[in-house]
């Protein structure tokens, strides 16, 4: 396999964008991925995107978006494993790359999720949980993300304030954040004193519902220098892993399986431990997700992440910063496009080009991209050459 790196990263604005369409979207953010790498073509393209066909009543994201793009007759292809579609595409992208088949291609993510109303997008959602015993007992996925937040709390005394911590800290990030969608800042009492959507879990600890794009451009490791100005930031590791669907069905509800798997196999593809890592992007859909994530890859004991924003230790110069983008839950949640704007930020961060959230001397970034209640997880590790 040839070594791998990214090239050239594009994001939009993300938010409620009314005014703009899904395909819009995807071309603004590809295209700027283009002109960063500062390439004349592309091979190939991969298209995270969780559930067009429920959200904008589109699907056949491939050849859609390649025509639009002005790339067609590429091959493109749209990759779905719920909300971890996006790095589930780049893991495609990478693979393509890796194996000699294409030396230039593209791995981008979108969800256009505004254009329903909330009883819309709560069904198209929860069409990444499990249909027959957990959406037919009427189950949403802030319910059953506090249904870990009670076990982990139950378990190892995690507390309220310690998880409106975690949506303090990502807001602090994300108000530096031109692309973020809320990009303000918040108090603990705020989120405490928030609109209560599932107990423990209040509006303020849920990351919102989405517009949004981003796109990456990956090429061989050694044809890089020859095709753009940019600093080369190498693939380490690509690792996927699976669970249960069901949150019933596994053995610790506040233990993402899928998680710890794929977190094992990319340190080992990489040769590095959690330690190496200068920061983590991780899927904060929910606080407590966040909490339970950085346990599972091990950069905390488990049962100790719930302190770690309320430390300082997950802060920007914290000792492992945790989503200096600003995360889900200020940043946005396009869900098809979530994983691919993590990696867009590890490459800023690793460039030394992620501004006033910049974190000093940057050289090994991590990104942990999950589907529904962790089912499906994919790693990836980024090494500044």
């Amino acid at each position: 396999m040839r070594d791998v790196a990214v090239i050239g990263v594009g994001m939009t604005k993300w938010g409620e964008l009314w005014e703009k369409s899904l395909r819009d979207i995807f071309v603004e953010s590809a295209l700027e991925a283009v002109k960063d790498a500062g390439v004349d073509r592309i091979d190939s393209m991969y298209v995270g995107c969780m559930t067009s066909g429920l959200f904008v009543g589109q699907e056949h994201l491939g050849s859609l978006l390649a025509d639009y793009l002005g790339m067609g007759p590429i091959p493109s292809l749209r990759v779905e494993t719920a909300c971890a579609s996006g790095a589930a595409a780049f893991k495609q992208a990478v693979i393509e790359v890796g194996s000699g088949v294409s030396d230039i291609v593209l791995a981008g993510g979108v969800e256009k999720m505004t254009d329903i109303g909330g009883d819309g997008a709560t069904f198209a959602l929860s069409t990444a949980a499990d249909a027959e015993y957990e959406v037919y007992s009427g189950v949403t996925f802030p319910g059953l993300y506090a249904m870990m937040a009670v076990a982990h709390m139950d378990a190892y005394g995690t507390t309220r304030e310690q998880l409106a911590a975690v949506s303090v800290k990502n807001h602090a990030n994300g108000a530096k954040n031109p692309h973020a969608q809320y990009p303000f800042e918040l108090t603990v009492e705020r989120v405490l004193n928030s609109v209560m959507i599932s107990d423990p879990l209040t509006i303020l600890d849920c990351s919102p519902i989405t517009d949004g794009a981003a796109a990456v451009i990956v090429c061989p490791l050694d044809m890089a220098k020859g095709l753009t100005k940019n600093k080369p930031i190498k693939v380490l590791a690509s690792t996927h892993a699976t669970d249960t669907i069901a949150l019933h069905s596994r053995e610790d509800i506040a233990w993402l399986g899928a998680v710890a798997k794929a977190g094992e196999l990319a340190y080992k593809q990489a040769g590095l431990s959690p330690s190496d890592m200068d920061l983590v992007e991780v899927h904060d859909c929910f606080t407590i997700a966040e909490v339970c994530t950085i346990e599972a890859l091990g950069f905390f004991e488990r049962g100790k992440g719930g302190a770690s924003a309320e430390s300082g230790e997950s802060a920007i110069g914290g000792r492992i910063p945790v989503n200096a983008s600003g995360g889900l839950k200020s940043k946005g949640h396009p869900v098809g496009a979530t994983g691919i704007a993590q990696i867009v930020e590890v490459t800023k961060q690793l460039r030394g080009e992620a501004d006033k959230r910049q974190v000093k001397g940057a050289k090994i970034g991590m990104t942990q991209n999950m589907g529904g209640t962790g089912g499906s997880c994919v790693v990836h590790i980024f090494g500044a050459e």
